[in-house]
């Protein structure tokens, strides 16, 4: 090999180291900054607002018996009437007010072995339901409804049937605040906790918002609605 060959050589093996060293400076570099940009911290942020129901739906379950069917039928109706005339004269309008079909047991027709006969061959079930958006008028009268108790109406409750539904209808409205609220009380957990490591805080990496749920402020207060919601945003972090 010629003294020229040589020096081209060596010329080429210091370029070549010099270019491998630099491409492994810059990928090591890269792999740091990498790794810094993939730093992240996961936070939750919580809204909760309290709202008035602005749907009630108050069945009215009654029973009656007889050993008469059509008695029984004569004396449903009556019934059905006192209710009606009790719930308009007190504010409930006649389109808010429904009446359900009557449920009638024959008790002759569950006798087995030697149970003792029922005093009654028949009994049935009435419901008169009002479905209203003006609840506070609707809870007064609720609140009066014992005094059809004394006409000799015998009131049913304590099941699923003849339990009141108070329903929150305008979600959709309260939603863009509380999503608002939910993401900005997450950021200033983000913020705390990077302040807290020293770190800076970036953009979000991910972000998903949890379901809205809808309950009783408490047993007592039905008609007041808890709205909860839970959003869980990721961010970067940096030194």
């Amino acid at each position: 090999m010629t003294e020229n060959s040589k020096v081209s050589a060596v010329v080429l093996g210091v370029f070549i180291f010099l270019g491998l060293a630099t491409l492994g400076y810059l990928l090591g570099s890269a792999a740091i900054k990498f790794k810094e940009y993939e730093r992240t911290v996961t936070v939750k942020g919580l809204s909760e607002r309290e709202y008035e129901a602005d749907i009630v739906i108050w069945p009215i379950q009654f029973t009656e018996a007889s050993n008469n069917l059509g008695e029984l039928y004569g004396s449903i109706e009556r019934s059905t009437e006192k209710i009606r005339v009790f719930l308009e004269e007190n504010g409930i309008s006649q389109e808010e007010i429904t009446f359900s079909i009557p449920s009638i047991t024959d008790k002759s027709a569950q006798q087995y072995g030697n149970q003792a006969k029922a005093e009654f061959r028949y009994t049935a079930i009435q419901t008169v339901t009002v479905y209203s958006k003006s609840i506070k008028p609707v809870r007064t009268v609720m609140g009066i409804l014992s005094e059809l108790g004394k006409q000799g109406i015998v009131f049913s409750g304590g099941n699923y049937q003849s339990t009141t539904e108070y329903l929150f209808t305008r979600l959709n409205e309260a939603k863009p605040e509380m999503i608002e609220e939910a993401t900005r009380k997450a950021r200033e957990v983000a913020e705390k906790f990077a302040s807290d490591s020293k770190s800076t805080l970036g953009k979000i990496r991910k972000a998903s918002q949890g379901q809205f749920s809808i309950n009783a402020r408490d047993k007592n207060n039905p008609h007041i609605k808890k709205v909860r919601v839970v959003s869980t945003v990721e961010y970067y972090l940096s030194d």
